[in-house]
């Protein structure tokens, strides 16, 4: 593996962690990778150069692709000790309905619908998920106050991925 795909690899993995994706596949022609992070989230410690090199360099051995289960070691030595205590507990999450690509705001220029530490009332628009071109507003099924919001414009979300936290 040369340099260039060593870096998009790293590129795509950083991309996963931040996107909360927790398994993903690729094959190419000459290139099978697989990996799973193990928890309900991303871990926070990335694989780094030398582990990925491992696993890289593994596919061009005997065996032809890497398996998932080649990477899950990796996952289970990032995974904590001791579970964090979560910091958003006791608060309604809004998780999204479709898997799409998450934006706060109607339009690029135009202000976000919502934005941490608003208040919002049951129905009120607090973003819009993009589907196959469809732009689908997603409402507050909860009243409080925005606490948390999960994800950037732009990124892509999935289906049940937490958008909002609102207490």
């Amino acid at each position: 593996m040369d340099q260039k795909d060593l870096k998009e690899l790293q590129e795509l993995v950083e991309f996963l962690k931040a996107s909360g994706i927790a398994e993903f596949e690729m094959e190419r022609p000459d290139l099978k990778v697989g990996l799973k992070f193990v928890g309900t989230a991303a871990p926070s410690s990335g694989i780094d150069a030398a582990q990925l090199a491992a696993l890289m360099s593994a596919s061009r051995g005997s065996a032809p692709a890497v398996t998932p289960m080649a990477a899950a070691p990796v996952a289970a030595a990032a995974a904590p000790a001791a579970p964090a205590a979560d910091p958003h507990e006791g608060a309604h999450i809004v998780k999204s309905p479709i898997v799409g690509t998450f934006y706060a705001s109607p339009s690029p220029d135009a202000p976000a619908f919502v934005q941490e530490g608003d208040t919002v009332s049951v129905g009120k628009v607090l973003c819009i998920v993009e589907a196959m071109k469809l732009m689908n507003e997603i409402e507050s099924d909860a009243a409080g106050k925005i606490v948390k919001v999960f994800v950037t414009p732009g990124q892509p979300v999935e289906y049940g991925q937490p958008l909002f936290a609102i207490k």
